[in-house]
């Protein structure tokens, strides 16, 4: 049985050995873990990144994207031979865990990665409310953990000295989107906004709810789902009464190609429709066919922006001739955020010259470097403040950036209603 147990506890980290499938914790090895693996981690001078995901459950592929992304960061530091900690080179292993798309067992999951596991840093859960819930553990133990999904500003407004996050705020997306669509359109007024009754979803409607009333827009209606809701018709309907000139609707990937497809079956149709933020990811592309065309929307990142970084990666094109390599995909927002959630760690365990989580943590709060993501600089709250994010549009079946002007791709264009 131990050894059963062993077996199931090495396979579930990535990053040590290449190419590895990680696996899902069992009860019993995780209560096996420390009496097991204690002294053989120390002698192979490892540096544990504790990950919780939600690889089970609806957001299972967000999670994915998650794992992509550090699994490439951990095999690239690797394979140049670990992180220099002050003349030493030690190698990453970084600890998956699933908390089945459940809040409650995210904090749980957190509290084991750091009493259980002993990992040295944590990345957060996927989204902003699992990150915040989470983030009151990891501030608890003092343990640094970089979010690379949450961008909710109540995610930050804790106080907390231990958490950081690579996504700029909310009305970093609505603002320029709104901008976009004054411009572009001037006889677009009315506004009708859906959005899934979640904190990152909610928190960034209600962005764009201020972003069209400060442009003189009406927001004629203002709608919530909840969580796992099948159904939109009768949402749908009520805003397809309003007669809507823009349909902003938010949630994730599974939500939003399950609200397309809807909304193609009541025929709702207007001149602008902003999803956030199917269209950054090709699966949203795939699922609706020709339902995504003209559909705009806005993220942290995207491949066409091109930095010059002092990262592992290098410039956003090695980046992603990386990602291609090992996935045979185009990376998306996600998968790059967790990556440069990895090198950010490496670059400050570097800096600090030390895995002491106090040193590494004064490093994090300090950083000011350039990375294939972009400029990364973290404000008071932890949050990142040195960004700006693209606004897309998939056109001819493809992401098209719109903004800002730097990497600018083609015009926007509106849809036939």
């Amino acid at each position: 049985m131990l050894a059963t147990a062993a077996n199931r506890i090495r396979t579930s980290r990535s990053g040590v050995k290449s190419g590895s499938v990680a696996r899902l914790f069992v009860s019993a090895a995780v209560a096996l873990a420390p009496a097991l693996f204690g002294a053989h981690a120390q002698a192979e001078d490892v540096i544990r990144v504790g990950a919780p995901l939600p690889l089970t459950g609806p957001l299972a592929p967000e999670a994915v994207k998650q794992q992509r992304g550090y699994d490439l960061w951990a095999e690239h530091v690797n394979a140049a031979g670990g992180i220099d900690v002050g003349g030493k080179k030690m190698k990453v292993e970084i600890v998956y865990t699933d908390y089945q798309s459940n809040t409650p067992r995210a904090v749980q999951a957190a509290e084991k990665l750091i009493t259980q596991e002993k990992v040295h840093f944590l990345f957060s859960p996927f989204g902003s409310g699992a990150a915040k819930a989470a983030s009151t553990v990891s501030e608890k133990y003092g343990v640094p953990t970089i979010a690379p999904t949450a961008s909710s500003s109540q995610v930050y407004d804790q106080g907390y000295k231990y958490l950081f996050g690579t996504f700029t705020p909310n009305d970093t997306l609505t603002n320029p989107l709104s901008d976009i669509v004054v411009e572009k359109a001037p006889d677009v007024k009315r506004v009708a906004i859906l959005a899934r009754n979640d904190l990152f979803p909610l928190a960034i409607a209600q962005e764009m709810e201020k972003s069209a009333k400060q442009r003189k827009l009406e927001v004629v209606s203002f709608e919530k789902y909840a969580i796992n809701t099948m159904d939109h018709s009768a949402a749908l309907a009520q805003i397809k009464s309003m007669n809507p000139h823009w349909i902003f609707v938010t949630g994730y990937i599974n939500d939003l190609i399950l609200l397309r497809k809807q909304m193609a079956d009541q025929r709702i149709e207007a001149p602008v429709v902003t999803m956030i933020a199917g269209p950054a990811y090709q699966e949203f592309i795939d699922a609706t066919g020709a339902g995504a065309e003209n559909i705009s929307s806005a993220a942290w990142w995207h491949p066409a922006v091109q930095y010059k970084g002092s990262d592992i990666f290098g410039t956003t094109e090695n980046y992603v001739k990386a990602f291609q390599a090992k996935y045979k995909a185009m990376p998306d927002y996600g998968e790059a955020s967790s990556s440069v959630a990895g090198a950010l760690f490496q670059i400050a365990i570097e800096k600090a010259g030390s895995i002491e989580r106090a040193k590494v943590r004064d490093a994090l709060a300090n950083l000011d470097v350039m990375t294939f993501w972009g400029p990364v600089r973290f404000g008071e709250t932890g949050q990142i403040n040195s960004l700006e994010p693209p606004v897309f549009q998939i056109q001819s079946g493809k992401t098209v950036v719109v903004h800002p002007p730097e990497i600018k791709q083609g015009e926007f264009k509106l849809g036939v209603k």
